[in-house]
């Protein structure tokens, strides 16, 4: 084979690489400090490379990707030891970003904290998922790698929601399987309406719920409509901010306490002030009123950054 042979030939399969290139830009996190010293450090440090691989490696959906499109986001899992051997709980901080059109920005998608994760894990063991067979043998093994698949497609799925009017729905209902099939023993929790009233069902079931609709179109706006419109004109990014939060506050006033509000803010605070901490005094009155009313953990910073 002549060398142009063989150069076009590298560049093809460099081309099918790219274009098949995995839909996550994941960084996973493993925090053992709580463990103890009675488990080999290895273990974590290995876990952590096998939880990266599996995030990043796997194909999520059936779309390319470009490396430049990945979607970047975090993984920071916090452990501590249970009475049995090789089981672990834990919580599970995801954070997602999505860059605002022709800016070097992230704006976050996703920030939330989940503190129902029960797993077993044998330093080496095989992270094995399949959509078709979420609970694999052994219940407690399985259920880790059924909780990150499912924030994979939450993530996904708010990701194109946000590109593409109701673009997510296919992945938040692959999302509603692993729910609908979740690993069951004894200490896994998080999965089942029973569990709380702030978990992983609830967070899909309220992006799933018909009742519910207007969210697909509020995270499109947000993000479509008014965000990516930030760095070209600012005064039109925050009057369909306006809107956003018009429509945020009818569905709370018809939908009061449920998990998808609470769950839209988390994260949102600093970039909401910096959007209308320059608007004119009578839109930012409006808008501090309202985010008051339903972002109560981030009211006394609206109400002091907004005068």
């Amino acid at each position: 084979m002549n060398y142009t042979k063989l150069k076009l030939l590298f560049c093809f399969f460099l081309a099918v690489n790219i274009a098949s290139a995995q839909e996550l830009n994941a960084r996973v996190t493993v925090n053992s400090s709580r463990v103890g010293t009675t488990v080999n450090k290895n273990t974590f440090q290995t876990l952590q490379t096998a939880l990266n691989t599996f995030l990043n490696n796997h194909k999520w959906t059936a779309d390319n990707f470009l490396v430049n499109e990945k979607i970047d986001c975090n993984f920071l899992l916090n452990l501590q030891p249970t009475n049995d051997a090789n089981v672990y709980t834990a919580s599970i901080t995801i954070q997602a970003g999505r860059p605002i059109y022709n800016s070097s920005y992230l704006s976050p998608i996703i920030n939330y904290k989940d503190e129902d994760v029960t797993f077993k894990y044998i330093e080496f063991q095989q992270l094995e998922f399949n959509e078709n067979r979420v609970s694999g043998t052994d219940a407690l093994v399985s259920n880790l790698t059924a909780v990150l698949a499912y924030y994979a497609y939450m993530i996904i799925a708010f990701d194109y929601d946000s590109y593409s009017q109701r673009g997510g729905v296919p992945y938040f209902q692959k999302a509603q399987n692993i729910v609908n099939n979740a690993p069951e023993s004894r200490g896994i929790s998080g999965w089942k309406a029973f569990d709380g009233v702030r978990n992983r069902y609830w967070l899909v079931e309220n992006m799933q719920n018909s009742r519910y609709a207007i969210m697909h179109d509020i995270y499109y706006n947000y993000y479509r409509k008014a965000g990516d419109k930030l760095y070209e004109d600012d005064k039109l990014t925050r009057a369909e901010m306006t809107n956003v939060l018009n429509l945020l506050s009818n569905f709370n006033a018809d939908n009061t306490n449920t998990m998808i509000n609470q769950f839209f803010f988390q994260g949102k605070a600093n970039e909401l002030i910096k959007i209308f901490s320059k608007a004119a005094p009578q839109d930012k009155a409006r808008a501090s009123e309202l985010l008051q009313k339903m972002d109560i953990t981030n009211a006394a910073r609206y109400k002091e950054e907004l005068k």
